[in-house]
């Protein structure tokens, strides 16, 4: 028996614990930190009373996590659903607490329907199988790439015409900002947001640090833009790119290779043993290929899928 009720912030380490419990279940080790989960749950956009639960058993301990988190305004709902490894039925207790959130979610943003998406380690066929019964479908799948750093990493030399400059002030932020929204704009599952709820997400993030965003500019216009952070330094000891992104007009001089080898040098000079970042294997540019031509290699494989919801007024 569990008893189900709202996540609170005091809770993160019962979960941080329940998810590293499913992540060594499913690919040998933990694939999270307790920090990443006191960030999940102060996310702007995730109402605790409303868009979460968690399962209890009778002495407390966490058996199962599920959430439905809006993406902006749009009609995009990210949803997921952890059970502990070894516990039968809890999964047909949350999903539907889930998918009738999504869809309230979508009612009250003004949308017919919302579209769910999960991303499912390629190793889980057990969660495949449940979300593929729950009518999800395949969508895209991500490749989370590395490369190793066994000491410093030469930093490449800056192209003609191009001048770097850092996140720490406002103007470069919002230029930053203008390069990824457009950048990524026809990348799956994007969705276009505002400079100042950019910036809260990453501002509300533990692991974030302007001083890794690098913006360069063509003759002085925004073209292109490379943000890390700090996401994976607590357990792989890497530096992580969370964005790269270069505009349409200046695709095809090799700005990314040149932001993606300035980013690799200067994880080595802070002393992390690697790079981290994960491609969308189905990406409109051939960044997979970018990736694996600069030495980095897969090393994890997690599926997207989606599906359809009607939506219906909130209760």
């Amino acid at each position: 028996m569990h008893t189900i009720r709202r996540p609170r912030l005091d809770d993160a380490t019962g979960i941080f614990e329940l998810v590293c419990a499913y992540n060594t279940a499913i690919i040998g080790e933990p694939d999270t930190t307790l920090a990443d989960i006191e960030d999940e749950l102060v996310e702007p956009g995730f109402d605790r009373d409303q868009d979460g639960w968690l399962a209890l058993t009778r002495d407390g301990r966490p058996d199962g996590y599920a959430w439905a988190c809006r993406n902006g305004d749009s009609d995009l709902v990210d949803v997921e659903v952890i059970v502990r490894p070894g516990v039968p039925g809890l999964e047909d207790e949350l999903w539907p607490l889930v998918l009738r959130r999504a869809a309230e979610v979508g009612a009250e943003l003004g949308h017919d329907s919302v579209t769910l998406h999960i991303g499912v380690y390629r190793d889980d066929l057990r969660k495949q199988a449940g979300v593929r019964e729950l009518g999800f479908e395949p969508g895209t799948c991500y490749h989370r790439m590395r490369i190793d750093h066994d000491g410093p990493v030469k930093a490449p030399d800056v192209p003609e015409g191009v001048t770097l400059q850092t996140g720490e002030s406002e103007e470069v932020r919002r230029a930053a900002h203008a390069v990824h929204q457009e950048g990524f704009a026809e990348h799956f599952g994007f969705v276009r947001i505002g400079y100042e709820q950019w910036y809260e997400r990453r501002q509300a993030m533990s692991v974030n640090d302007w001083s890794q965003l690098t913006l360069a500019r063509v003759d002085g216009v925004p073209a292109a833009a490379v943000i890390g952070n700090d996401q994976f330094v607590a357990d792989e000891d890497c530096g992580y790119i969370a964005t790269l992104a270069v505009l349409p007009a200046f695709r095809g001089r090799g700005l990314g290779r040149f932001l993606l080898r300035h980013a690799f040098a200067a994880d080595a000079a802070r002393g992390r043993k690697g790079t981290l970042l994960h491609v969308d294997s189905n990406n409109t540019t051939p960044a997979l290929g970018l990736y694996e031509s600069a030495g980095m290699r897969p090393v994890l494989i997690m599926d997207v899928w989606r599906r359809g919801l009607a939506t219906k007024p909130a209760a």
